[in-house]
């Protein structure tokens, strides 16, 4: 039986070398399953039970989890499985410290850039705001995460730093939930669409103090208005 099992592996993580996709696959099926919390924040099972639910061979959900808690989504308890991590007000606020600091910097370098660059990434952020602006009147609020999330992301890749990118992209991936799930409560989405274009006038004129002054306040903003509702509804853990 033993050597039925190591035959076995051994065949799974041959695939998985024909196939790397199959690693990739893995990780991004467990990561929309955190994030649309059908693996719920303390949602705790083995690899086997995971892949079974993904549909999935062991072997390159193993090599998923690994990735996912370098994310910080997952942790692997030690002959207990895989851990969906929680996330607590404090930790909003930790990483809203991150994502204030690195934006505005982003901006600041966005904004120093050539003409001709600056403005076409200004464009992209402009497409993204008025996508928000249309969403928020029809109350489609799926549209308006959605393009908000790309005016962020677009906003911090433009500037062309790749670690700056990186560590966003994992703060991003932990805070999630809690922006998907507070979206509904939230009063003041309309003042994003404002802010945005604020910030994307300062980057168009070429002007990093005003670009990162405005991404500062606009992210203060949010981050004042997010962490009590967290609180007042009792949201301990998401």
């Amino acid at each position: 039986m033993a050597r039925s099992r190591s035959a076995a592996k051994t065949a799974d993580d041959q695939e998985v070398e024909r196939r790397p996709s199959l690693v990739d696959d893995a990780y991004a099926a467990m990561k929309r399953a955190i994030q649309d919390s059908s693996f719920a924040p303390g949602y705790q099972a083995s690899e086997q039970e995971i892949a079974l639910r993904l549909g999935m061979s062991r072997t390159p959900v193993h090599e998923a989890v690994i990735r996912l808690q370098e994310d910080g989504l997952v942790r692997v308890l030690p002959r207990r499985g895989v851990l969906i991590c929680a996330l607590a007000p404090e930790d909003m606020r930790e990483i809203y410290d991150v994502i204030i600091a690195i934006e505005g910097r982003a901006a600041e370098l966005l904004a120093a850039l050539p003409k001709a660059e600056r403005m076409s990434v200004a464009a992209e952020l402009a497409g993204f705001t008025e996508t928000m602006a249309k969403a928020w009147t029809e109350g489609d609020l799926p549209t308006w995460g959605q393009a908000d999330a790309s005016f962020h992301r677009t906003l911090v890749e433009g500037a062309e730093n790749g670690r700056m990118t990186r560590i966003l992209q994992t703060i991003n991936d932990q805070s999630h939930r809690a922006r998907m799930l507070t979206l509904k409560l939230r009063r003041e989405l309309g003042a994003s669409v404002a802010e945005h274009r604020a910030i994307i006038d300062a980057i168009r004129q070429g002007d990093p103090a005003t670009a990162q002054a405005c991404v500062h306040d606009h992210r203060v903003r949010a981050r004042d208005e997010l962490l009590p509702l967290l609180e007042s509804f009792g949201l301990k853990h998401l």
